[in-house]
């Protein structure tokens, strides 16, 4: 029965401790901007001059924010960046009624302020943040990305054409199975997909580049089709290995839909990449053709 009594006073204890309470510790600095809105010392943050390759996070609640990609030197003294994580970030009336501030969505801890028509980018927006309230989780830089749009042929085909891609290679990913064949994936019963392994140069084309393209290159409104090809193994799908590449994609996908497109694409974690057979690689250019179900449309 004590046992009993104790374990019920520490769950009421636990759901009746303010929501405020389980966010990280903060020092005496970090409250005083993240919490009563105050400002740091210009040029002295820790992010200001910071270029490695990861995501910027709420240091009150860890909440993901910004991405290294959106980071641009505005030389104001304080990390500006000109996007946002999609639904990161809200913006409220400033206290002195004239400028725009920017706090976490999820818990909101101060960030900074936003600021529009500047010109520094061509999104021509400036945010404005605090070193003090984010945390940085960095990821090395990949090389890799891999995609499903239908038959991995046509696919192959036009990632091979694309300045910055070192090799493409046709393979199978997401399902079940290990090392499937073509005729078991093609059963749809192993949750496979067709799909291509993008190796790139990351100094002449972006991961961001690399999923625009992508959707150029395919329908992304058919849902587990492409063209004449039906069956969940020609779905569209982005198999991402991190964070960063997730948001990347995230955003894509949003900007597709603010254009009035149906997207049926995937986000999915990347599993193990099964090499197809050899008959398969470098198809279209064996076989002196172009692809049936696969055309190159600009978007972006």
């Amino acid at each position: 029965m004590n046992n009993l009594l104790i374990w019920l006073f520490l769950a009421c204890v636990f759901f009746l401790i303010p929501p405020e309470m389980k966010f990280n510790k903060l020092t005496s600095e970090e409250e005083r901007v993240i919490v009563y809105k105050g400002t740091e010392m210009p040029f002295k943050g820790e992010y200001y001059k910071h270029k490695a390759v990861g995501i910027y996070k709420c240091k009150r609640c860890n909440d993901p924010l910004y991405l290294s990609s959106d980071k641009f030197d505005a030389n104001c003294g304080w990390p500006s960046f000109d996007d946002e994580i999609t639904g990161a970030v809200k913006k409220l009336i400033d206290a002195d009624g004239r400028r725009t501030e920017i706090v976490c969505a999820n818990c909101d801890a101060h960030l900074g302020h936003v600021f529009i028509g500047e010109g520094f980018t061509d999104k021509n927006t400036r945010h404005c943040v605090n070193s003090i309230s984010m945390i940085f989780e960095s990821y090395e830089v990949s090389d890799t990305a891999i995609f499903a749009a239908g038959c991995f042929w046509g696919v192959e085909y036009y990632f091979k054409k694309l300045s910055g891609v070192k090799e493409v290679t046709s393979g199978y990913i997401g399902g079940k199975t290990d090392n499937p064949s073509y005729q078991e994936v093609c059963t749809g019963e192993t949750g496979h997909a067709e799909a291509v392994k993008v190796v790139y140069d990351s100094e002449k084309v972006s991961y961001e580049k690399l999923v625009k393209y992508f959707f150029e290159i395919h329908n992304f409104e058919q849902l587990n089709r492409q063209g004449p090809d039906i069956g969940t193994q020609y779905r569209s799908a982005i198999f991402v290995e991190n964070e960063f590449q997730k948001y990347q994609a995230q955003r894509i996908i949003e900007i597709l839909k603010s254009k009035g497109y149906k997207v049926v694409t995937t986000i999915e974690d990347a599993n193990v990449f099964w090499k197809a057979e050899n008959y398969h690689q470098d198809y279209y250019f064996k076989k002196g053709s172009t692809p049936y179900c696969h055309s190159y449309k600009k978007i972006f």
